[in-house]
């Protein structure tokens, strides 16, 4: 019978396997070992102290807040309550309006912020340096002038 033939690839090929192997079962008795099966939920839980800062000591009462449930408004207020509503309509001048392309634009007198108006947004014609009451929705591109009259 003749004996079995060992290239030395193969003796290296069988080195990686038996190393890769070893490998392995060390990760695995690793894992087993810091294994947290074992620890109590006193060692689990985590707190969060006054100033929102993760600790494992639980907080003092004594600096307990009571929060009354009903004051928590949840969600946003509706345009109707809110206190700082805006009065919509707004007061400016036409800087430029192109009347053959029916487009221009309006610059508002508080703000000087230059709004887009198209001639569908106009109630009645405008020209250059009239001055205009409008007011603002929301265009593809930012705000547009809508709902535009002469003052």
């Amino acid at each position: 019978m003749a004996k079995k033939q060992e290239t030395f690839g193969k003796k290296e090929r069988e080195k990686k396997r038996l190393k890769k192997r070893e490998d392995k079962l060390k990760r695995k008795e690793g894992r087993k070992a810091s294994n947290s099966k074992g620890i109590g939920f006193d060692n689990m839980f985590v707190y969060v102290d006054e100033f929102g800062q993760l600790t494992d000591t639980p907080p003092d009462p004594s600096k307990k807040i009571k929060v009354d449930a009903s004051s928590i408004e949840l969600g946003i207020p509706k345009m109707e309550d809110r206190e700082d509503a805006v009065d919509p309509i707004r007061k400016g001048k036409v800087a430029f309006f192109d009347t053959s392309k029916g487009f221009g634009f309006i610059q508002e007198q508080d703000t000087q912020e230059k709004y887009f108006v198209h001639v569908s947004g106009l109630t009645e014609e405008v020209q250059e340096n009239d001055k205009v009451s409008f007011e603002l929705e929301r265009g593809q591109k930012g705000m547009n002038a809508v709902r535009v009259k002469k003052i």
